[in-house]
């Protein structure tokens, strides 16, 4: 049996080819230092190879990308101010070609595809950290945690909390059942041990919070479109309301506490105070991307020797915003911002005001959990990462227009495209 090669293209056609694309995908952006080139390039393939199938509808109109490019163009001119200009030169092309692989796949995966390929990426990950991890103790809080196959809990952390997630939305969301169910089942509880080895209490709360969001997103959903944006900006209100009562009566520190943290976040206060002096002497447009924390520099040595990172390397200031400003200054900060809270704003907004919108239901429960993370972690600013690959596809799938009903599942210009070809 011969199949067409324009399947491969076509959102909900090419199931099979789009679960593997982004299993693989997603053990590249986990284990790339560990597996070397190889793995980098086997990613660039599976993306960058369905240009030859259809130029013009997998590439698409890129006028329409010029805002999601715009930290990207950045992160690329900084390299003529750099500190380090190899260093950036190469980091700028490998997040700019990142970003084009991401933009490949939103064109062409649909939100069941993406769901499905991610339960299964997040399910290969945490079993090659099951079989080769090991666990570490942080010198800091004196705990001993499971870091997997990775060098941080954190990056153990979050992709439990996708693994979670993903197979939340595809039962909860999406409505799969049978073979699909019982396996996310499974790997919804291998994400939930692996989670809680981690001891990651960024993971657990900012996963425990999105979920409860997305249960309490359907309540609303029950309501006409109309009624759906009073509700959730009652909600939004009130929630507001409660956390700054909480933060006034020391609910951060109760909750901090329960999970063997105190008020400094393990450092990370600290480490916030350091990237703001830093990012104040170059505020602008900043030291340049990814230059700063550079083998040789005296002050990223002085805080590797601090807080015991004998590799000298893998270490960030733990807050997306900070980071950016040292790296890439305000400019930076601004543009990258932009991504991030379009992508949930944007997604919001279709998610209610459409009669269905399971797409933006999935897609704005992932975008939340990237901003909430964003404050202490930096997901979303590195290349081959899982995180801003998410952001990327998020981000560019506001860019494709909606033509169907609002009653039905959604049907894009783009897609049309796809079939008429």
């Amino acid at each position: 049996m011969r199949v067409a090669t324009s399947s491969l293209i076509r959102p909900g056609s090419n199931f099979a080819y789009g679960v593997v694309a982004v299993a693989l995908s997603f053990m590249v952006f986990a284990y790339s230092a560990r597996f070397g080139q190889v793995s980098v390039v086997t990613y660039y393939a599976l993306w960058l190879s369905l240009v030859l199938v259809n130029y013009r509808l997998v590439l698409g109109s890129y006028r329409k990308y010029l805002w999601l490019f715009a930290f990207g163009i950045v992160a690329c001119l900084s390299i003529f101010w750099s500190a380090a200009p190899p260093v950036t030169a190469r980091a700028a092309i490998q997040y700019m070609t990142h970003i084009i692989c991401a933009l490949i796949a939103m064109r062409v995966l649909d939100i069941r595809t993406l769901t499905l390929g991610a339960v299964a990426g997040v399910a290969l990950v945490l079993l090659y950290s099951l079989a080769f991890g090991r666990y570490e103790y942080d010198a800091i809080d004196g705990t001993f945690s499971f870091v997997g196959a990775f060098d941080s809990k954190n990056q153990l952390g979050l992709f439990a909390s996708l693994g979670i997630y993903f197979c939340f939305a595809a039962v909860f969301i999406l409505g799969e059942r049978r073979t699909w169910m019982i396996g996310c089942g499974v790997v919804g509880l291998l994400s939930a041990y692996c989670l809680l080895a981690a001891q990651s209490a960024t993971s657990v709360i900012t996963t425990g919070g999105v979920v409860m969001l997305c249960v309490g997103m359907r309540v609303i959903l029950f309501l006409s479109p109309r009624n759906r944006k009073l509700l959730f900006t009652a909600a939004a209100v009130f929630v507001g309301v409660f956390v700054v009562a909480g933060a006034y009566l020391g609910a951060a520190d109760v909750v901090l506490g329960a999970f063997g943290k105190d008020s400094t976040l393990t450092g990370r206060t600290y480490l916030w105070q350091q990237g703001i002096a830093a990012a104040v002497l170059h505020p602008i447009f900043g030291i340049g991307y990814q230059a700063y924390w550079v083998q040789g520099f005296s002050e990223p040595e002085r805080l590797w020797e601090e807080f015991f990172i004998t590799a000298r390397g893998g270490f960030h200031f733990h807050n997306t915003y900070i980071e950016t400003a040292v790296e890439t200054g305000i400019v930076g900060v601004i543009l990258l911002s932009m991504v991030l809270i379009t992508s949930v704003v944007g997604h919001l907004k279709r998610l209610l005001g459409d009669l269905r919108n399971n797409e933006s239901y999935v897609l704005f429960g992932i975008a939340t959990l990237l901003l909430i993370r964003s404050f202490v972690e930096i997901d979303i600013l590195n290349p081959y990462q899982v995180g801003s690959f998410l952001l990327y596809f998020i981000a560019g799938k506001l860019t494709m227009v909606q033509a169907a009903p609002k009653a039905t599942v959604p049907i894009y210009y783009d897609q049309m495209e796809f079939a008429r070809s």
